[in-house]
């Protein structure tokens, strides 16, 4: 039974892929930084039939909390198959380049990109362990700079700097991660599950948790053919289904 950990998994998008992963048959541990409120969806969900998944408590943005979940997940099952880098916050709105402040910024810097790369490190040597090892990078087609750059976008015109930034950032370290592990059978792609309805937009977006679930799952749970270093985003409308940059 391959086993996931899920940054950021006791609501939304995290949660509905926590859910459809169990139902595929694999072990997860559904990551939260209030463990009491993980254990309470835990028991939600066995009720409702899901079943091995377990509720770790998780802060992105703390070493001590980072490295107790790693110390747990090694204890319990000696290695980790998948990591999906899901948690991030949007931060104060709006974000307008000339006046938030360096500390609204490095606040999302703290969990969208510095918490992942903390999460990423500290799990690394249990990644290696598994015969096939898979790193998912939640990001945006916010982050893409190419979109950014392009006027006909169709969300060309929202250019929040902290949110938008930090993703940009996660990009480049997946695109750098990618590399440095490209001799190993890692797999280490960024997911965009697209603009989907949730608390996170207040629910604007077009997109279904379900739909958004699916896409990452599709993207991560790879054989040894699949890419790596990739851009894959839920909203574009190719076969291909990579964003630019």
């Amino acid at each position: 039974m391959k086993t996931v950990l899920i940054t950021g998994a006791n609501r939304s998008i995290g949660l509905e892929t926590t859910k459809q992963l169990s139902e595929q048959g694999l072990f997860v541990y559904l990551g939260s930084r209030d463990l009491a409120k993980g254990e309470e969806i835990v028991k939600d969900l066995s009720e409702k039939g899901f079943k091995n998944i377990k509720a770790i408590q998780i802060d992105v943005t703390n070493d001590e909390s980072v490295q107790k979940a790693k110390n747990i997940v090694e204890k319990e099952q000696g290695k980790l198959d998948i990591l999906i880098n899901n948690a991030g916050i949007l931060g104060d709105v709006p974000q307008d380049s000339s006046s938030t402040s360096v500390e609204k910024i490095q606040q999302v810097f703290d969990t969208n990109f510095f918490g992942v790369i903390r999460v990423t490190q500290a799990f690394l040597d249990l990644l290696k362990k598994s015969d096939s090892p898979r790193i998912s990078n939640i990001t945006s087609g916010l982050g893409s700079l190419a979109l950014h750059s392009d006027p006909t976008w169709k969300y060309y015109a929202i250019k929040a700097v902290s949110y938008v930034s930090s993703k940009t950032a996660l990009n480049a370290f997946t695109v750098t991660l990618a590399y440095e592990l490209k001799d190993l059978p890692f797999k280490v792609n960024a997911i965009d599950p697209g603009y989907t309805a949730t608390d996170f937009n207040h629910f604007n977006g077009p997109g279904s948790v379900e739909s958004a679930a699916s896409f990452i799952i599709k993207h991560t749970v790879t054989d040894e053919s699949g890419p790596t270093g990739k851009f894959f985003s839920n909203d574009i409308e190719d076969e291909s289904e990579e964003s630019p940059w």
